[in-house]
């Protein structure tokens, strides 16, 4: 469970939110919503432990995140506006690097299945460089199979995809959720995730 309370954030001179609060439980979604400069993209930084809150208080299972430490890292995914990517290295080596990080050792086959399922089959040895802006988002996508985190927070998931790959991903957050996981999300798109609906929270700026 993921317990938000009053929740302030302020950057520069500017306060971007504060009172901010909800509870999302496992197996549901939460769409984050707001205009350009709402603080969508700090909320979530915030919520991975990334930024400090000016005000508030995040629990996972009860539990301040700041005294969770590499246990709630281990709960969580965190897709944000950019993939995250090295240029140099190959696919595979990417994966691998990340999948590492998360204290997870996939096989080749579950790589090379997480690629194909997400239209990238054979590419395990190209290298990132020569990949298009939504070959790219794909592989950073395809993280999302190879590790076991309860928590997925999505900062603009569906850009740079086309149909198919929206819908794809669409299904991967609705198979998670089935599962007992939870996920927030941000998208300029509105896209239907799973039969259970979602809770919005809309930040104003």
């Amino acid at each position: 469970m993921l317990e938000v309370s009053n929740l302030k954030c302020v950057r520069g001179e500017r306060q971007l939110f504060e009172g901010v609060g909800f509870r999302l439980e496992s197996g549901k979604l939460l769409y984050l919503r707001g205009g350009n400069g709402a603080g969508k993209t700090s909320l979530l930084r915030i919520l991975c432990g990334l930024s400090p809150a000016e005000a508030g208080q995040i629990l996972w299972n009860g539990i301040p995140i700041s005294a969770l430490g590499d246990s709630y890292r281990q709960d969580l995914f965190y897709l944000g506006h950019h993939n995250a990517l090295q240029e140099a290295l190959t696919v595979n080596e990417n994966l691998s690097f990340y999948a590492t990080l998360a204290g997870v050792v996939p096989s080749e086959v579950d790589t090379a299945n997480a690629l194909a399922r997400l239209g990238l089959r054979g590419y395990q040895t190209r290298l990132v460089r020569h990949l298009s802006q939504g070959q790219k988002r794909r592989v950073a996508l395809s993280r999302l199979m190879l590790n076991r985190a309860r928590l997925w927070i999505l900062d603009e998931p569906f850009v740079a995809l086309d149909q198919a790959a929206i819908q794809l991903l669409a299904d991967l957050v609705a198979a998670h959720l089935d599962k007992g996981g939870l996920a927030v999300l941000t998208s300029h798109q509105q896209v239907d995730i799973g039969t259970v609906p979602a809770q919005v929270l809309e930040l104003n700026a």
